[in-house]
């Protein structure tokens, strides 16, 4: 099952197949705030069944701001305005059946895993290498002390899992660790801080439970701030 975006100001009569699959969808208006705003996803479907002009430059700044393959939605007449300067990765018309959407959906998502060299982690838009010990969000390097950089990797390896603070200790810190679980607190604090404003609620708070990395937009969270909770 993959985390789907639809960009589409008519989301209802977009892709009416898409309703019908074993997708998680999440819509929001074909503009470009909604990319800001809008959850992590494995696949982004762009509305271009009209106002093809304002789709391109949709699907180019989708492109360039986020890390997930692209399938423009598109009528059979708007086929042959489709070339390499919108940088769609697929296209697939408005009216195909389940089993072509899903085929188009899964084939995307396949080939993004293929794309990431050995080492490399992904979690929506964090991008974690092993070999390296560095860390992106969106593309920018996040400065990491050992511990910060452990800890994000132990919660990109299991997105959307939560976890308590005496596991986390035990799993990032290991057996041989003596402070208190406010350690963990304190990491997630820094990592949240590092990660920037726009991207700090990736760390969700499970109050009275634990901390879990969140890509896909749909969990429903704690505030941030509210560590003590947790």
């Amino acid at each position: 099952m993959a985390q789907v975006l639809l960009l589409s100001d008519a989301p209802e009569d977009a892709l009416p197949s898409l309703e019908l699959l074993n997708h998680r969808i999440r819509q929001f208006p074909a503009e470009a705030s909604s990319i800001v705003r809008a959850p992590n996803a494995d696949i982004t479907l762009i509305d271009a069944r009209s106002n093809l002009a304002h789709a391109r430059s949709l699907c180019q700044l989708v492109k360039s701001s986020m890390l997930s393959p692209v399938i423009v939605v598109v009528t059979e007449a708007g086929l042959p305005t489709l070339n390499e300067s919108w940088q769609a990765d697929d296209f697939v018309l408005a009216e195909a059946s389940p089993g072509e959407v899903d085929a188009r959906i899964r084939m995307a998502a396949v080939e993004t895993e293929a794309e990431a060299p050995a080492g490399e982690i992904r979690a929506g838009a964090i991008v974690i290498d092993e070999t390296t010990y560095m860390a992106t969000i969106n593309g920018k390097l996040l400065n990491l002390t050992y511990k910060e950089f452990e800890l994000l990797k132990h919660l990109a390896l299991h997105p959307g899992q939560v976890f308590t603070r005496d596991r986390l200790l035990h799993d990032v810190w290991g057996y041989d660790y003596f402070g208190g679980t406010r350690t963990v607190d304190v990491h997630i604090r820094r990592l949240r801080a590092k990660l920037g404003s726009d991207h700090e609620s990736l760390i969700g708070t499970v109050r009275n439970v634990g901390y879990r990395l969140v890509v896909s937009g749909t969990e429903n969270t704690e505030s941030s701030d509210d560590i003590d909770a947790a």
